[in-house]
């Protein structure tokens, strides 16, 4: 045995040990009756109490004589101060045995770090000018049976983090602080959009078909209708079928479910912001994007200018603006004259930059893998990336200038994608060109190409207008404004390989 086994052994008999003790006190409090009571109220959060007296006196407060009534979780216990922690903040309150009748003080002695209670009592200012509450009367309202995390270590395993977020959000206050800012942002997003009249909308998360985006869907069984389904990958189609039927202005904020690897930017469930757009085109979008960050930044943090991972970002300024060629010759050595028109050509710089790809892919495709491999990571300052292969985007319209290529662009910012918009195509006939061409893909081995969905292509032959829409990834979007390395980092719940299959590996 090694000595860290040793070590987890020790440990883990000591947290057993501790959690016998807690057992047996919980048999007591049983015996004395309903040992998980819920009918006690709370007055005032610690908040509350905070805005409330913060500029008062010790004088002050004992000539107010403010009753008040406040629950939380026991974090800390020193003496007769017990510190308690609720939704908003912290409270102490002064418990001394001699204001306490004989079976409360019984109580006192018991009571664990972990504990939820609840006291009432009157607000006063400590000797130290700390503002607490001398309580007078509380109760045990739950007892916790396993101890927190050393006070100061805290909850430090990353991994542990993730599994048990509900002890992460207990101890660690930038969790809380975090995740009440990805609440804040979402919230900030949705009275952007409604400001500007666009109409929330719910789409299906099972379909028959998963379309909107080139990605691998997760399958289930649908029992009574006897079929297999998707979850959805995208809502991108259910929602340009509502801008047929005129609701020319609409956005979702819902989950994504792709079946895809694990990493610290990707995770197989995610939260995705969609909005359509009727009588725009992509550059609109662009500038309604540019918008829309300087707006988080201001109204959630006052600023728009952030650190992300050691770069500063003002989302005052413009983004800079390539086309995918364009971005290829300026951040890779492509010698004086490079041409991007023929295949021969993109294979030949693409093995000229060590770039993995497959010869049988078509041009545009080569030339994406030689953006993705050897660019976008380059990018950190606000770029959109535009003018994509027509090869790559089946359902953005063509440029009427090159066709070759589509009216699209992706956001990038800290070398990864944030955004991916698009002028929609609304050509029924093309559209149905491009669909046979994915299914073709879909036949010959690519597991992420799309379907045919014909009950979309009868949705554009009702006629959809011009139409541009766009989908932001909003754990991204919050990765970006909270400086957090990881997606794990932004979500409550990340998806994590079971613990067994850790160990064994």
């Amino acid at each position: 045995m090694t000595d860290t086994e040793s070590e987890d052994n020790s440990n883990l008999a000591e947290e057993n040990k501790l959690i016998a003790n807690r057992r047996a006190k919980l048999t007591v409090n049983r015996s004395r009756g309903n040992a998980f009571p819920n009918d006690f109220r709370r007055s005032e959060l610690s908040s509350d109490l905070e805005q409330a007296f913060s500029e008062k006196s010790k004088e002050e407060l004992a000539e107010l004589a403010h009753q008040t009534a406040v629950a939380g979780r026991v974090v800390r216990m020193r003496g007769p101060f017990v510190v308690i922690q609720d939704v908003a903040g912290k409270i102490q309150l002064y418990m001394n045995n001699k204001t306490l009748n004989q079976e409360q003080a019984e109580l006192l002695k018991q009571l664990d770090l972990g504990d939820i209670i609840g006291g009432q009592g009157e607000a006063f200012r400590t000797g130290k000018g700390e503002l607490s509450i001398r309580i007078s009367n509380f109760r045990l309202l739950t007892k916790s049976l396993r101890p927190l995390p050393d006070k100061h270590k805290g909850l430090s395993d990353t991994e542990m983090r993730y599994r048990q977020r509900y002890v992460d959000l207990i101890v660690n206050a930038k969790s809380r602080r975090l995740f009440t800012l990805r609440f804040q942002i979402i919230r900030c997003i949705r009275q952007y959009f409604e400001a500007q009249g666009f109409m929330e909308v719910e789409t299906p998360m099972m379909q028959i078909i998963p379309g909107g985006a080139t990605a691998r869907p997760f399958v289930t069984h649908h029992n009574s209708l006897g079929q297999d389904m998707y979850l959805r990958v995208a809502p991108e189609l259910y929602l340009k079928r509502l801008v047929v039927g005129g609701f020319e202005k609409v956005f979702e904020l819902n989950r994504n479910f792709r079946n895809e690897g694990l990493s610290t930017r990707h995770n197989p469930e995610f939260t995705m912001l969609e909005f359509y757009l009727a009588y725009a085109d992509y550059h609109e979008l662009m500038d309604l994007t540019e918008d829309l960050f300087c707006t988080i930044g201001k109204e959630v943090f006052g600023t728009t200018t952030l650190l992300y991972q050691g770069s500063e970002y003002d989302f005052s300024k413009t983004f800079e603006r390539l086309t995918v060629e364009a971005a290829i010759t300026k951040h890779c050595d492509v010698g004086d004259v490079v041409t991007f028109k023929s295949k021969e050509n993109v294979v030949s710089l693409a093995e000229g930059l060590a770039v993995n790809f497959d010869e049988n892919w078509p041009r545009g495709k080569i030339l994406m893998e030689i953006f993705d491999q050897k660019v976008e990571h380059k990018l950190d300052q606000p770029t959109f990336i535009t003018e994509y292969p027509i090869e790559v985007s089946p359902l953005a319209r063509r440029n009427e200038e090159n066709p070759e290529v589509t009216d699209r662009f992706e956001l990038i910012i800290g070398g990864r994608e944030l955004a991916n918009g698009f002028s929609e195509l609304n050509d029924p006939e093309d559209q149905t060109e491009r669909f046979l061409k994915q299914v073709a893909q879909k036949d010959s081995g690519d597991k992420e190409a799309m379907h045919f969905d014909e009950d979309y292509i009868s949705a554009l032959e009702y006629g959809m207008p011009p139409t541009a829409g766009e989908g932001i990834g909003i754990d991204r979007l919050v990765m970006l404004f909270t400086d957090s390395a990881s997606i794990k980092d932004v979500l409550l719940f990340p998806h994590m390989r079971s613990q067994s299959d850790s160990a064994g590996k």
